[in-house]
């Protein structure tokens, strides 16, 4: 099920009727739309489909068009429909033109709900555009693995060299001079096999390299192969993982001549982040014999019978609601970092993670020796894998920002400390996004450092919602956003307004004009963007809406998180309704009234809607230009909310303003 070539149905394929239409074309065994109809997009859905284990899609297509650039081409995309979400979560997206078939190949994980695929083709402005989809093909297994029997070869490709290339062999092809009597998966003449040969060797060292498809999910396990090698002189057969950066990591090479006979080769393999296995072979000689490969597999079980669990980065993490996680500090460097937590106030900001929890603060004014250091030492992390640190620090009190607060690496033996970061300038008082990558050969850890250089110039640093993830950085910003979550860095996503004007909310980054009211910076990075009412352009009580578009209603509940600013004398109202599809009431599930706090707070709030649905934001001017509302990072969930929030209604002002608590 969900597999078709399209020869002479669409294999209970639906196309949705909203949209452009797609055609069949049985003959030539595709479907495609393309723009001799007026349409922004056609969207083709599966029929309900089930995984109980891992699955490999492999969709071969191609976008034809006429011209070379576009601002705006087209576009193939994949999403997942999963039962009971109101989202759908995009899997893979091709946009570059071709003049044959291209195949992409996306591992899908194992899942106990029903899910959908659905295609989409976005038309783009090109004049002349058409998008076919020649064949779908779900097989259970992972994307990696590959016999060969097949003509789109699983998706693996050789890269062209002119002189040495890895070929499809057997199936009674007799096309060189050192040929293989059979393949392993058959055991026969008429099963494939890829081989290189070293007939056409011109210079020392010719490479040939095959290359899988790229993991989309991650994997850890024991990938095995089976290869001949028959060599005059010396032959070097390596197995590469490379990542996204272009990094390779080689992780099998042969060790001595064989006979040739078909051998097992295993090797075990760890894909946290996308990368490429890379079988490439090295030729000294043009007698050089040849390397033959067949049935690559995976399983999902180290070969080594290693029991080590797989690091989980989560646990190097921390928001500090709870307590330090597994961070700690040296006591010898003094009073150091405490866990602390604000009261809501209008004077002084505070946690990240929900405007009202805690975080650390290295308070270098207690200390009476300038030159004073706090180290705040986090877990022990392995070596050898590509991390990316990320973590939110504010300051207070420092004239001179820049090395207040600094991120060293310890290599495990304590020998080597090196600085991978140190704040240069950043707003005072706003919660600011770091990110760092980094690799080491040896286990190490990350140290955190406040410091004051002199006596005159001590401030505080704060510091909240320490993450670590596999993979570098800008690997991490390449990958898919998760569906239905907007911090309106690049748009309003699903938003829109009812009315677009001097009184509708605005997409904006840094503070508001007006002083006293609206946020310094975002809550995504401190330094992004995030959607405000600007108060000096309405009258008291005039209302602005961000209505969301219609979401997939559901069967159980739904969690929605966001942040809210209400900082200003004469902030008015924030509401949050739920309006159902054919219904005219909006229903309200959540109001604040007044001003608040000059934090970012999290707002919670879980609902039900059976029927599409829409959310609508409301904020209501209040009384004064200080009134300026704003909203950001807002995540919609499938299921209840983890954690529940006290009151939905309230108004009014907290009367403990301003305490700190230790």
């Amino acid at each position: 099920p969900g597999s078709c070539t399209f020869e002479d149905s669409a294999c209970g394929y639906q196309w949705d009727y909203a949209h452009l239409p797609w055609t069949l074309h049985g003959e030539g065994h595709y479907i495609s739309v393309d723009t001799s109809y007026e349409g922004e997009k056609a969207v083709l859905s599966s029929p309900d489909l089930y995984s109980e284990e891992w699955s490999c899609v492999r969709l071969i297509y191609q976008i034809a068009t006429t011209s070379d650039t576009s601002p705006d081409p087209a576009r193939l995309n994949l999403y997942l429909r999963q039962e009971g979400e109101s989202f759908d979560r995009l899997l893979w997206s091709a946009r570059e033109p071709s003049d044959s078939w291209l195949i992409a190949s996306l591992d899908l994980t194992n899942s106990t709900k029903k899910y959908k695929l659905v295609l989409e083709g976005e038309m783009g402005q090109d004049k002349s555009t058409s998008i076919a989809v020649f064949e779908i093909k779900i097989t259970s297994g992972y994307c990696v693995e590959c016999d060969f029997e097949e003509n789109h070869l699983c998706g693996y490709v050789n890269r062209w060299n002119p002189n040495v290339n890895w070929f499809v062999g057997g199936g009674n092809i007799r096309n060189s001079q050192s040929i293989l009597p059979k393949d392993h998966t058959l055991n026969s003449a008429l099963g494939h096999y890829m081989y290189v040969d070293s007939v056409y060797v011109k210079h020392f060292q010719e490479v040939a390299q095959l290359i899988s498809p790229k993991t989309t999910a991650p994997i850890s396990g024991c990938l095995s192969f089976y290869y001949q090698l028959k060599q005059e002189s010396s032959i070097v057969f390596t197995v590469y993982l490379r990542d996204m950066s272009g990094f390779y990591e080689e992780i099998w090479k042969t060790d001595s001549a064989l006979n040739a006979d078909w051998a097992l080769a295993e090797v075990d393999f760890n894909a946290p982040y996308p990368m490429e296995v890379i079988f490439e072979v090295a030729f000294n000689s043009a007698k050089g014999g040849y390397v033959a490969l067949d049935d690559i597999s995976f399983s999902p079980v180290y070969c080594s019978n290693q029991t080590g669990t797989p690091f989980n980065p989560a646990n190097a993490g921390c928001d500090f609601e709870e307590d330090m996680c597994n961070f700690y500090q040296d006591h010898k460097d003094g009073p150091g970092w405490s866990r602390v937590k604000v009261k809501r106030n209008v004077y002084r900001a505070g946690d990240h993670t929900t405007g009202f929890g805690y975080y650390l603060l290295a308070n270098t004014k207690f200390t009476s020796q300038p030159g004073y250091i706090g180290r705040l030492y986090g877990p022990t992390l392995p070596g050898n894998l590509q991390f990316c640190l990320r973590f939110y620090y504010a300051l207070y009190g420092f004239f001179k920002m820049s090395g207040t607060l600094a991120v060293y690496i310890f290599e495990e033996n304590h020998v080597v400390q090196e600085k991978i970061w140190s704040v240069l300038d950043s707003p005072k008082g706003v919660w600011t996004q770091a990110e760092i990558s980094f690799k080491k050969p040896m286990p190490c850890k990350v140290v955190f450092v406040s410091w004051c250089k002199s006596f005159w110039d001590c401030g505080l640093v704060a510091l909240d919602d320490v993450s670590l993830s596999l993979g570098s950085c800008q690997a991490a910003d390449l990958l898919l956003p998760s569906p239905g979550e907007c911090t309106f860095e690049k748009d309003e996503c699903v938003f829109t307004q009812k009315k677009r004007g001097r009184g509708s909310w605005h997409r904006k980054r840094g503070p508001t004009p007006t002083s006293y009211t609206g946020p310094k910076g975002d809550h995504t990075t401190g330094v992004g963007y995030y959607m405000y009412i600007e108060a000096s352009n309405m009258v008291y009580g005039q209302r602005a809406y961000l209505v969301s578009r219609s979401l997939r209603g559901t069967s159980g509940k739904q969690c929605l998180t966001f942040f809210y600013h209400m900082y200003g004398a004469g902030t008015g109202l924030l509401s949050v309704y739920l309006k159902k599809e054919g219904d005219d009431e909006e229903i309200p599930l959540w109001r604040r009234t007044g001003e608040q706090s000059i934090s970012w707070l999290r707002g919670l709030i879980e609902y039900e809607s059976h029927t599409n649905y829409q959310i609508i934001f409301e904020a209501i001017r209040g009384v004064s230009v200080r009134s300026d509302t704003a909203i950001d990072d807002i995540l919609f969930q499938a299921g209840p909310c983890l954690e529940v929030e006290e009151i939905q209604f309230s108004s009014g002002y907290p009367d403990s303003l301003n305490e700190i608590e230790y």
